[in-house]
């Protein structure tokens, strides 16, 4: 099955990675904003209800988990996180300071070509990897929606939906 939306089977959470590349290096004024924000985001994150697992970097303050580089590039960041289900991503997302972050991200990032978002049902207790993520993400871009590798929209992520078709903030 491709397309449409994927429901959540028994026994599993919501695995997301997001990838992105700075518009420059971490220690760059010019992403200071974004880096100085980091732990107090993904802190927040922690403390969510739903929130299940993060992967992190070397707890070094500012770092947040953007050690993670992808084929070497030191400005290619991932954030992998599992949640129990869409809505309590959603609620990060969109009900936390996150969103004040997601709004801005032009600001700190270059756009890419490529889907940067992948989310994909993992058995409940599993912790994935980078690479195992990677995948997913290759999955996606090579085959578009599956059960397998989705995005937003086969979460069935409606409120995501709605938000991405509201007015910016401040507009």
């Amino acid at each position: 099955m491709t397309g449409g939306a994927f429901p959540q089977p028994p026994g599993t959470h919501l695995a997301q990675l997001n990838v992105g590349v700075l518009a420059a290096d971490t220690d760059d004024p010019r992403v200071a904003p974004f880096m100085d924000a980091l732990d107090r985001v993904n802190g927040m994150g922690k403390r969510m209800p739903g929130f299940v697992w993060m992967m992190e970097g070397s707890g070094e303050p500012g770092t947040g988990n953007t050690e993670a580089k992808i084929d070497g590039d030191l400005r290619a960041i991932s954030n992998l996180t599992v949640w129990t289900d869409v809505a309590a991503l959603e609620r990060f997302v969109w009900d936390t300071v996150h969103r004040q972050f997601y709004t801005r991200r032009a600001e700190w990032f270059t756009a890419l070509a490529e889907q940067h978002l992948v989310l994909w049902y993992v058995p409940q207790g599993h912790r994935p990897t980078l690479g195992e993520a990677l995948e997913r993400l290759d999955l996606l871009r090579r085959l578009g929606p599956t059960a397998e590798a989705f995005d937003w929209a086969g979460a069935d992520a409606r409120r995501t939906a709605a938000e991405r078709c509201a007015p910016a903030l401040g507009a």
